[in-house]
């Protein structure tokens, strides 16, 4: 995706609507590569956690407009990139692994569509989407065979955590599952650095990935302080910087993410 202007102050929100900001990929030229797939299918696992978080921030009153137009335009975009994927399925295992995550989005969707549906529901099902991902993408990564395939895994990664720390944060706040939100939060945060470092230190980074992983690290700064706010007093503020600064970090990986893509489809070649 290009470049789309973020606000650079916290807890600002883009400068466009986040509905034009992410609109749909265009077709890959002359079909889907194996790194096209992986970045594509990885972003599945993001929008898992994205449509959550958005579905929380829209039942709290978190930038309610705002957060409608997340919810819609990542439903669409989920639905657009599954059917992208379905023209690159080269063996069983991936048309088979296709197959759950179009019946488990399926599930999870309606439940999207409003609010007064069941919290628990869509956190069972959004993780049976992000399972479901998960397991799609790593089959992209090993049919690509790569280590450079590897790192867009890996960054695409770290764009689910970003959301799936918002989506901990919001069930925790709601006091809907708590206690298993707080454990997937710190378990997420634990992974979002650790995996940071290792972007980091890959031998492969052009001077353009190291100055966006930089900017990646002063987000990441200003979420770990959204994220660790607790009292009362100071949790509607913590809120709506977790909702802005989870969205920074997301389209500053995705910026990652498309870099070490164009790396491993050379690599291909």
């Amino acid at each position: 995706m290009e470049r789309r202007a973020f606000l650079a102050l916290a807890g600002g929100w883009c400068a466009q609507p986040l509905a034009e900001a992410w609109a749909a990929p265009a077709a890959t030229p002359g079909g889907l590569s194996l790194p096209a797939a992986i970045n594509k299918a990885g972003r599945q696992r993001m929008l898992s956690q994205r449509t959550a978080k958005a579905w929380l921030m829209l039942v709290m009153g978190v930038f309610p407009e705002r957060a409608k137009a997340i919810l819609g335009q990542s439903s669409s975009l989920f639905e657009a990139q599954l059917a992208e994927l379905k023209t690159l399925l080269p063996s069983d295992e991936l048309h088979t692994l296709h197959l759950q995550l179009e019946h488990d989005w399926g599930r999870l969707r309606p439940q999207l569509a409003d609010i007064r549906s069941d919290a628990k529901a869509i956190w069972t099902n959004s993780e049976a989407v992000l399972a479901s991902a998960q397991k799609l993408t790593l089959a992209y990564e090993k049919a690509a065979g790569s280590s450079a395939g590897r790192l867009v895994n890996v960054s695409g990664r770290q764009r689910m955590l970003s959301q799936r720390m918002a989506k901990a944060y919001y069930f925790r706040q709601m006091d809907i599952n708590a206690a298993p939100a707080g454990e997937m939060l710190d378990t997420a945060m634990k992974e979002f650095a650790k995996a940071h470092e290792e972007l980091k230190a890959a031998a492969v980074n052009t001077p353009q990935i190291k100055s966006e992983l930089a900017l990646v690290e002063q987000q990441w700064f200003f979420f770990q302080n959204a994220l660790s706010m607790r009292d009362a007093g100071g949790q509607r503020k913590a809120a709506a910087d977790v909702g802005t600064t989870s969205e920074r970090i997301l389209e500053q990986m995705d910026l990652v993410v498309g870099h070490y893509e164009k790396l491993a489809t050379a690599a291909e070649r």
